[in-house]
C-alpha cells in the first residue's frame, strides 16, 4: 500500500498537466479556427479543476489503481464542446481540433524527456546526495512518469473509434460515406472501448504507436 500511495503522490502532478494541457489544446484550436464554443463554457484556461471530471478523473483510475495494483489504470476528463458548424469545414476543423490533444500530450512527453536528459541527469552528477535523494531522485520519477503518461494518454486517444480522437480525426479523413458510417458508431464509442481494453485488443493498438512515439522522442532528444 506504500509503494501506491507514493506512485499517486508521484503522478498527481503530472497526471494533472496531461489532461489540462489535452483539452486546453482541444479548445484551443477549436478556437482558432473560429468556434469559441469551448472559450464560451470556460474551458480555454490551464485551470485544471475545469477540465477535471470527479468520476471519471478521480475516483476511477484511482480504484482501478488499488484494485489492480497498478496494472490497470483508465480515466476521463470533461469533453471539451465543440460546435463544428462553426468551422469554416466542419470536417477538417473537428479533425484538427481532435489531433491537437494527443498532439499536444506528445510534446509534453518530448518536453519531459529533454528536462530529464539535459537538466536534471546533469545536475545529479554534481549536485550533494542528499539533494539528490531527496529533491532530484523523487523529480526523476514524476518526469518519467510524464513521459509514459502523455503517450499513453495520446496512444489511447488515437484510437480510431469515436468519440475519442482518433475517430474523430479518422471521419475528417474518410471519404463522407465511409465518415459516415463511422461516425454513426459514436453513441456506442465507450461501450466499444470498454470492449477493446477488457479484451485485451486496444493493446495491440497502443503498444506499436507508444513504441514509435518514444522512438521520435529518442531521436529528438539525441537518445534517452
Amino acid at each position: 500500500m506504500e509503494g501506491i500511495l507514493r506512485q499517486i503522490a508521484l503522478s498527481v502532478l503530472p497526471v494533472l498537466l496531461a489532461i489540462t494541457f489535452h483539452e486546453l489544446a482541444h479548445a484551443a484550436v477549436a478556437y482558432r479556427l473560429g468556434d469559441r464554443t469551448a472559450k464560451a463554457a470556460g474551458r480555454l484556461t490551464l485551470n485544471p479543476l475545469v477540465h477535471i471530471d470527479l468520476l471519471g478523473t478521480v475516483i476511477l483510475p484511482l480504484a482501478l489503481l488499488v484494485l489492480t495494483r497498478g496494472q490497470l489504470v483508465f480515466g476521463y476528463a470533461k469533453p471539451v464542446p465543440i460546435n463544428p458548424y462553426n468551422f469554416h469545414n466542419p470536417r477538417k476543423g473537428m479533425a484538427l481540433s481532435a489531433a491537437a490533444g494527443p498532439g499536444a500530450n506528445l510534446l509534453l512527453a518530448l518536453l519531459c524527456a529533454l528536462a530529464l536528459k539535459w537538466v536534471l541527469l546533469p545536475l545529479a552528477v554534481v549536485a550533494p546526495e542528499g539533494v539528490v535523494v531527496s529533491v532530484l531522485a523523487p523529480l526523476r520519477q514524476m518526469l518519467l512518469v510524464g513521459i509514459v503518461v502523455n503517450l499513453v494518454l495520446a496512444s489511447f486517444n488515437l484510437l480510431p473509434v469515436p468519440p475519442l480522437d482518433g475517430g474523430r480525426v479518422l471521419v475528417g479523413l474518410l471519404p463522407p460515406r465511409q465518415a459516415w458510417a463511422l461516425q454513426r458508431l459514436e453513441p456506442y464509442g465507450f461501450i466499444i472501448v470498454i470492449i477493446l481494453i477488457a479484451t485485451g485488443l486496444a493493446y495491440y493498438f497502443i503498444r506499436p504507436l507508444m513504441g514509435a512515439m518514444m522512438a521520435l522522442i529518442g531521436v529528438a532528444t539525441g537518445g534517452l
